[in-house]
This record gives structure tokens, sequence and C-alpha cells, in this order.
């Protein structure tokens, strides 16, 4: 078998899919991530399965959809029995680890009905979505009184960065003309520098324990998931990057009065919250937009120095390098402000795959707009690490075949992404049982159909609308379209993988053998 690579495997929070040089973004600056996409494959119609923190990446870990693996939305439990990818590369010989966010709830009861101590090698394994926690942190920090065991805030204090929170207080605050401390959680501020000096920010201290573990893990091959918190609010940068970017960088918002003659409830229903309110100000966006931008560049002034010491070490040539993001972020699109809903200022995610391998040689550079999932790249690591990928589990397809350049005579027809908004005011806008608040795209590049319980659909042409404004849910010389995607989708729903504690080839191994192994049953 040839040398294991190593598999860094990098998402940024909330980093929207067209906020990047190689992505078509007219004045940021993104020259690493670029020089990976201008190295590597760049597929530019890749979704993620939920866009909302929790649920994209109980996916993104598991391979499996969030209809399948239930953990819905944030803080709602991954169940105990779910296999994430730590438990399909550890056998194979992988230090599988983590640095930065998992959003990860853990099912506590699932580990006391079978008896499992959550502080023994398992439980944390269980309790950490099966990565080890070299160091986990979420990144959201707002109470005064923090975990002790927060590594950051220990770091910041320990350089001289005092204070109950100075997460908060250094980190995602800025400093006011009298010397007072203005919170990064209200937008207005966002627009000063961060009082921690760069050097010591989250970004920068997530880089350095990323070193540490690549250091420390020599004598093996190894799986880093690598999480920064940032781009993700509060939107604060350290100088200088907190104006790097002015209100000449602000890309006019896709956002019509046009759209609004033709409200979809749920949509309209979202458009109430307050972070969709205040994005519709153009004064709020010219102060966000420039800050989000310019964390993105500092997150990829970092990654050059996680790339320099790759080749420093020696290990560049074998570390295969995945550029992702749990989902997008709306920035007043649309009239919306965060995610969750199915735009693609929401849905589609970077997706960047740089294998500087010789195998990989043929695709050096390359665009690729066949659909691909967050789902996709679980298979595609085992596949990587030399093992057999568990078809009857995994509901992803590898990226191998794609990434080689092999000839692939059929691939992905639909993308699929789930949404559950239970949690939000919206419910209670639309006067919803907390039951009755699913939502499901379905995509096959051109068009896109969103079923929601209890309203009516959706439908946009990306071909003739890539803007998203005009829902043709309710046009009737597209009914023929709803109708198809309707069927798609319900043919998706029928083909979930539920039957996961047995392989598909020990079904077929023992098909019409039950005469065999001695069951007489039916013979006269």
């Amino acid at each position: 078998m040839a040398k294991q690579p190593n598999i860094l495997f990098i998402m940024a929070d909330q980093l929207r899919a067209d906020y990047l040089g190689c992505t078509g973004h007219p004045s940021i600056k993104t020259p690493t991530i670029d020089a990976l996409a201008a190295s590597g494959v760049n597929f530019t119609k890749a979704y993620t399965q939920a866009p909302v923190c929790g649920p994209s990446r109980m996916s993104f870990y598991t391979g499996r959809y969030a209809f399948s693996h239930g953990a819905t939305y944030n803080n709602v439990p991954l169940k105990v029995s779910e296999q994430s990818m730590g438990d399909y590369l550890r056998p194979l010989g992988y230090r599988v680890g983590l640095v930065g966010k998992t959003h990860m709830k853990k099912d506590v009861e699932g580990m006391q009905r079978l008896g499992v101590d959550p502080e023994s090698s398992r439980g944390v394994l269980l309790s950490e979505c099966g990565f080890e926690p070299y160091e986990r942190d979420d990144g959201l920090h707002p109470d005064q009184t923090v975990s002790p065991d927060l590594a950051y805030n220990e770091y910041l204090r320990e350089q001289g960065f005092a204070g109950d929170n100075p997460w908060h207080e250094w980190a995602n605050s800025a400093e006011g003309e009298d010397g007072e401390t203005l919170s990064g959680w209200y937008m207005r501020n966002c627009d000063r520098a961060a009082r921690v000096p760069e050097e010591h920010s989250e970004t920068a201290y997530t880089t350095n324990r990323a070193m540490d573990f690549i250091r420390e893990s020599a004598d093996q091959p190894w799986c880093l998931h690598l999480s920064y918190i940032k781009p993700h609010w509060p939107y604060i940068a350290p100088a200088p990057y907190h104006d790097m970017y002015t209100a000449a960088d602000v890309i006019p918002a896709n956002a019509t009065e046009q759209e609004k003659e033709n409200l979809h409830p749920v949509i309209e229903a979202f458009m109430g919250h307050d972070e969709s309110v205040n994005f519709s100000r153009e004064e709020v966006r010219e102060r966000v937009i420039p800050a989000y931008m310019g964390l993105i560049t500092q997150l990829d002034d970092h990654l050059a120095r996680l790339i320099a010491y790759l080749k420093e070490i020696g290990q560049y040539d074998n570390t295969v390098i995945v550029m992702t993001a749990d989902h997008g972020d709306y920035l007043g699109d649309h009239w919306l402000g965060e995610k969750e809903l199915f735009h693609e200022a929401s849905a589609r995610i970077p997706m960047i795959v740089h294998d500087p391998r010789p195998q990989a040689d043929a695709t050096r550079g390359q665009l690729d707009e066949r659909l691909v999932e967050a789902i996709d790249l679980v298979p595609t690591f085992v596949e990587w690490a030399g093992g057999q990928v568990p078809d009857h589990i995994l509901e992803g397809r590898s990226l191998l075949s794609l990434i080689q350049g092999d000839r692939v005579e059929s691939w992905r027809e639909y993308a699929v992404s789930e949404a559950d908004y239970a949690w939000r005011k919206a419910r209670f806008a639309l006067e919803l049982e907390p039951d009755q608040t699913r939502a499901i795209m379905i995509t096959d590049g051109r068009w896109k159909y969103v079923h929601y319980e209890h309203f009516r659909p959706q439908l946009f042409d990306l071909q003739s609308d890539p803007q998203e404004q005009n829902d043709l849910g309710q046009d009737s010389a597209c009914k023929e379209q709803r109708e198809r995607l309707e069927q798609a989708l319900y043919d998706w729903y029928r083909m979930r993988k539920t039957r996961t504690t047995i392989s598909n080839a020990t079904v077929a191994n023992m098909t019409g053998k039950a005469h065999a192994r001695g069951y007489l049953f039916g013979l006269w």
C-alpha cells in the first residue's frame, strides 16, 4: 500500500463560498487559499447538509444526512450509536485530532444507559464526536463565568490579559475613546480593532495549537480537524485586519423590493428576526462586512504560516489539505441575516481539495462543477487511508475518483440540505409546533426546490436567475419541474441508510442460504 497521507481537514465557521479570491470575490485577499485551489480542485457546487453549525458538522463528521443521524440543530445530542471519521480512521493507524470547534452535544442519556463513563477513554471519544480533543473550543463564551478548562482563556491570562472572561473582554471586544470596553457582540463596534494583539487572537492561537498537534504526531499518519471559529460572529478583528477593508469593498446586497412582493411565509418570518432587520440596513452592512472580510484574510495569512511549517518539517508533500466551511452567511442578502435557509449565500459552501501527490496531477487547478456534499469527505478520507468504505452506513460518495481525474460514468444527480427551525422565533410567527418546522432543499445544479412542512414550496432556476430573486414555487409554467423534484425528494427519503449494523457484503453472502445453515422451513 502506498504511504498513507496525512489529512489536514480545515473548516472556517460561517465562511461564504463566494468570499474567496478563487471563487470570484472582486477584492478580498486570500492568496493562500487561492494557491491551494490553483494546485488542487475547486468544487464550485458544494452544499452543506444543514446550514447551521451543529447539524452541518454532524453530517461532515458522520458522513450521513441530518435525517439519518438525527442531530438536526445546535445542541441536539448526536446519538451514541453514530460513528464518525475518527471511528473509521483510527483502526487504519491514524491519530485523529481536533483543534477548534465541533459544536457537538454529547449523548449523556445514551452513555448512561450503556454504562459508559464520560471520563473514560471511550467516553471521551463519544463525547467529542470521535475526535481526540487536543484542544476543543467552540468559540462562544458570552458568560462572565467560564469553565476553568477553557485553554484559550488560560492562555490569555498567562499573556497578561486579565479578567473573568478574557475571550470576551480582550479577544472579542474593542476599546472606546475613553478606554471603556466595547463588546463585539454589538455590531456597531465591529469597525474597531479587537483589544487583543493579533498574535494572541483566536485565529493565531488556534494555528499555533495545530502546529503543536502536528509536531507531536510525527510517528504516525494523522488526520487533524482544524476548525477555526472565525469569521463567525462576533464580527470583530484585531489590527491590522479590522480596517483592511472599507465600505467600498462591500458588494451591494442581493436584495430587491421585487422579492418582497411574493414572500414565502417562512422567509417572511425569518426576515422579522433581529439579525435580518439589522442586516437589511446599509449602515450595518458597511460596518460588518469589512470586519468579516478582515477575519477571512487573517485566517488566510495564518494558513500560509501553517503551510510553511508543514514544508519546514518535511510533511507538506504527504499532507492532503481540505478547505471548507460548515455553512455561509446571508450578510443582508434576501433581506436576511445569519444562515439556516437555503439560498446560495447560506447553503453553498467552499470545497477545495489539494492533494500534493502525483496521483492528483491530472486535476490540478480545475474547477469542478459537479454536485458535491459535505458528507462526501468521510468516504474520501477512508479511501485516502487505504480502508474499505462502509457503504451500508456512509451516505456520501468518495471524491477520490474526481480528484484523481478518473473516468466516472455517473455522478450524483441531486444535492440535499435540511433545516429544523423549531428553536427560532420564526416558529411563533408561523404558529407552528416544534415538530412542524422541517424544511428540505433538493437541487440538480440548475433547479432548486425547497419543501416546507405546512407551506407551499419554493422553486428557483439557478441558470436564468442565479441571484434567486424570482420564486417560481407558484408559477404554473414550472409545475412539471416542481413535480419532478418533489418525486426526487421522495425517492431520496426512501433511500436513507437505516440498516447500519450489518454490512451489505454480509447480507449478500447470506442471501438464499437458510437451508444450508440448517433452517429447513418450507420443505415437504
